[in-house]
Formats: C-alpha cells, structure tokens, sequence
C-alpha cells in the first residue's frame, strides 16, 4: 500500500513541476486580432491602415482629414 502511494506521489509531483516549467516558458504578450480588409498607405505621410478609416480626395487615399486638406506630397 505504501508503494502504490509513493507511485502516486511521485506521479503528481511530475506532473506539477512539468505544469509550472510550461507555463514559465509561455510569452505574456497578447497577439492583436488580423486587421480585415485591404491595408492602403496615406498619400501624404505613407502611414498604413485599413482602407475603410482611409479618407479619399483628389483621387488618392489620406489617412484624415487634414492630409486630405493639404493634399498629396511631403510638406
């Protein structure tokens, strides 16, 4: 009786230091959800993001409504 307890034993103390070995080697960085849709560049300033917050004038893509005001090129 006393061996099938030591068995035990050493069965889940294994188990505990395996389970907190793993759990030491996980990152603590959450992972951002995909960003849907086409990705388009500011014509102004070349900053990324999703075509549907993008602002169109002048037949090009700004990234708001100041850089659709002052137009495309660096300045």
């Amino acid at each position: 009786m006393r061996f099938l307890l030591l068995v035990v034993l050493v069965v889940v103390g294994f188990w505990v230091v395996r389970r907190a070995l793993s759990n030491l080697n996980k990152p603590d960085i959450q992972v951002k959800p995909p960003v849907q849709g086409d990705l388009v560049s500011c014509a102004r300033c070349g900053m990324h993001l999703p075509r549907a917050e993008a602002r169109e004038a002048a037949g090009a893509l700004f990234c708001g409504e100041e850089h659709a005001r002052l137009g495309a090129g660096k300045g």
